[in-house]
C-alpha cells in the first residue's frame, strides 16, 4: 500500500457520493413536474459505481480480489419504473381521459437514499482524516 492510496480512496469515494446527491437533488426537484424542458415527463435517474483498481506501479496484479479498489463513476441511468398517473381533467398535461403523468420520483425513497449517501460521505471522510492523522504522526515519529 502506498503513502497516499488511503487518501485517494477517500477522496473518490467522497466524490462518487457527492455525484449521487446531487442526482438525488435533481430527482426531488422534479419530483413535481409534469413536463421537463424537452417536454417529455422526467424520469427519475440513478447512478452507477464500479470498483477500480488504483493506479500502482511495481507489477501488482490487479485480477485478484484483494487489491486496493477505489470508487468510479460508470454512468447514470433512468428509472424505467412506471409514471404516477393523477386524475386531473382541468390541467393543461392531462391527456384525453383528464390523467396526468407525474414523475416516478418517490420523495421519502430520495430522502432516505439522500441520508444513506451523505453518511456514506461522512465515512469516507473520517476515514480521509484518520489517513492525514496517521501521516502525521508518523512524520513526528520520523523527526
Amino acid at each position: 500500500m502506498g503513502l497516499f492510496d488511503g487518501f485517494e480512496i477517500s477522496v473518490s469515494g467522497m466524490d462518487a457520493q457527492m455525484r449521487r446527491m446531487r442526482l438525488i437533488a435533481s430527482n426531488l426537484a422534479n419530483a413535481g413536474s409534469t413536463r421537463s424542458v424537452d417536454g417529455q415527463t422526467y424520469r427519475r435517474k440513478e447512478i452507477l459505481f464500479s470498483a477500480m483498481p488504483l493506479n500502482q506501479t511495481g507489477g501488482i496484479e490487479f485480477d485478484r480480489m484483494d487489491e486496493l479498489r477505489k470508487v468510479s463513476t460508470v454512468g447514470v441511468v433512468e428509472d424505467q419504473s412506471p409514471f404516477r398517473r393523477v386524475h386531473m381533467p382541468g390541467h393543461p398535461d392531462a391527456d384525453e381521459q383528464g390523467f396526468v403523468e407525474f414523475p416516478n420520483v418517490e420523495r421519502f425513497e430520495e430522502m432516505v437514499n439522500m441520508m444513506d449517501a451523505f453518511r456514506s460521505y461522512e465515512a469516507n471522510l473520517t476515514t480521509f482524516n484518520a489517513s492525514k492523522d496517521m501521516m502525521k504522526k508518523a512524520f513526528e515519529i520520523w523527526r
